[in-house]
């Protein structure tokens, strides 16, 4: 049995596409069960399990509902985390079945934001047996060195120290594709999962605030300038400046139009044919 833990944040838009691809995608039994809160609760009959608690944290809704799923699987069940705005493009079992023969847990890493390092829940793998055994904890909290020269934590950092801590060797999904020329959001992931990242929240990220900024100021020569004075300045004092100067809203208004302009497509099953 593959069981499925899953987040729908306010919104309901997602859960009938994640659901289709689930269904076109994965052959053997499998439950999910989901966290849902807003609209979204009003679809709680087409879920295995669902809660809508007013819970806020993400990490907390991840580990309740690994809670619940492990209280009744079996150790040798599959466990699958995954996002609301995500879902997998190609057939999973295989995949799933031979990679756990190889190692205990597979996730997303996204190194492109940033040089993240950790395991990240848009999606992530291992049999129940194993995330009880290392009792798994997606909150934030252990730190690591980025690629900007900070040091920061995210969901997934706990999970990240544990399989550190334990030398356990695990598989990092990298992103293989994308849908736009944007670093971070609408990407695919080891050619099987697409995450679309900003399905749930403002579609601003640590990302944005470190590219370059051709394409959102204009004209370009003013653009090149503003990357080469930021280059060398620290990610913090970034937010500042691009508050300071408005570049926060139009990167904001650039990735929601393509947010929404792809989130069309998908519905209208322009991808993953």
């Amino acid at each position: 049995m593959i069981y499925i833990a899953t987040v729908h944040w306010e919104t309901d838009k997602w859960i009938d596409i994640q659901l289709k691809y689930f269904e076109r995608n994965i052959k053997l039994p499998y439950r999910v069960y989901a966290f849902l809160s807003g609209d979204a609760c009003k679809h709680k009959d087409k879920f295995h399990f669902t809660c809508c608690e007013p819970i806020t944290e993400h990490a907390i809704k991840l580990n309740l509902l690994a809670k619940f799923i492990t209280h009744q699987a079996n150790n040798d069940d599959i466990l699958i985390f995954i996002d609301g705005d995500a879902f997998p493009v190609k057939p999973l079992d295989n995949l799933i079945s031979e990679t756990l023969k190889q190692y205990p847990l597979a996730a997303i890493r996204r190194t492109e934001n940033i040089g993240d390092i950790q395991p990240h829940p848009s999606f992530c793998f291992t049999t129940v047996g194993f995330w009880k055994s290392i009792e798994g904890d997606w909150k934030e909290g252990y730190e690591w060195e980025t690629t900007a020269g900070i040091r920061r934590t995210d969901v997934g950092g706990n999970l990240l120290k544990t399989l550190t801590d334990r030398q356990v060797k695990w598989l990092p999904l990298e992103r293989t594709s994308q849908l736009t020329d944007h670093g971070l959001m609408f990407g695919i992931y080891a050619d099987l999962v697409y995450h679309h990242g900003a399905g749930f929240r403002e579609p601003l990220s640590m990302y944005d605030r470190t590219k370059s900024l051709v394409g959102i100021v204009k004209p370009k020569l003013i653009a090149k300038l503003l990357d080469l004075l930021l280059c060398n300045v620290s990610v913090k004092n970034r937010f500042r400046i691009h508050r300071l100067l408005g570049v926060g809203e139009r990167i904001h208004s650039h990735n929601q139009l393509i947010s929404h302009s792809i989130f069309d497509k998908i519905k209208k099953n322009e991808f993953f044919v």
